[in-house]
């Protein structure tokens, strides 16, 4: 199987600009101190700007707190995507993308820091105000696989969407509820749950995979 990437809290962002200084700053203070006793002030003079700009660039620190968010996932989805562009194979394509969203949640230092500070506010931002990073996971997970349909690698499914939001359900789940008998420890354990479990709701019975 291949080696899932890794996600990094210091990708640089094209061009640098003022909201992604922010965002790079808030990241750190998140880090360092959790979501709770970070101030807009703290923000502002790690990203060496003033509170105004926060406000008029981002909003408010929850605004701040969700743009981060949708940031680092948005990174995650970047990278299964260049992950895809890689195998030309549709159940290893399966395989490999879910063995990737696993690895970055488990390796990223933001999410594993803040579930051992402060869970109950990565629970919400999962659940209650996880709308927006849901969808957003859902429609990027359906072009990439759209685009190996171009290329051939994939199936053509016409409910795809419907699937791909199954599997997006069922990976948030074993996210926000690690625990149970099934094991996902290993990447022997990822690669046999995706081929026995997942593969079989992406590329139903009878359809040809390459």
């Amino acid at each position: 199987m291949r080696k899932a990437p890794t996600t990094s809290t210091s990708t640089p962002e094209a061009g640098d600009s003022v909201e992604s200084r922010i965002l790079d700053a808030a990241l750190v203070q998140f880090e360092k101190q959790g979501f709770k006793k970070t101030t807009i002030e703290d923000i502002a003079r790690q990203a060496s700007v003033d509170r105004v700009t926060i406000y008029r660039r981002i909003g408010s620190r929850d605004d701040v707190v969700s743009a981060v968010n949708t940031r680092e996932v948005q990174r995650v989805l970047t990278q299964l995507g260049d992950l895809a562009d890689r195998i030309d194979n549709a159940d290893e394509l399966v395989v490999g993308m879910f063995a990737a969203v696993l690895s970055s949640w488990r390796t990223h230092p933001f999410a594993q820091h803040m579930l051992t500070v402060e869970p109950e506010r990565v629970i919400g931002a999962l659940t209650v105000d996880g709308a927006t990073p849901f969808t957003l996971t859902v429609a990027a997970m359906g072009a990439i696989l759209q685009g190996a349909m171009v290329r051939g690698v994939f199936p053509e499914l016409p409910d795809l969407f419907a699937r791909v939001e199954i599997i997006c359900r069922i990976v948030h789940s074993i996210i926000l509820q690690p625990a149970g008998s099934i094991r996902l420890e290993s990447e022997e354990d990822i690669e046999a749950f995706a081929r026995q479990y997942l593969i079989p709701i992406l590329i139903p019975a009878g359809v040809v995979s390459n």
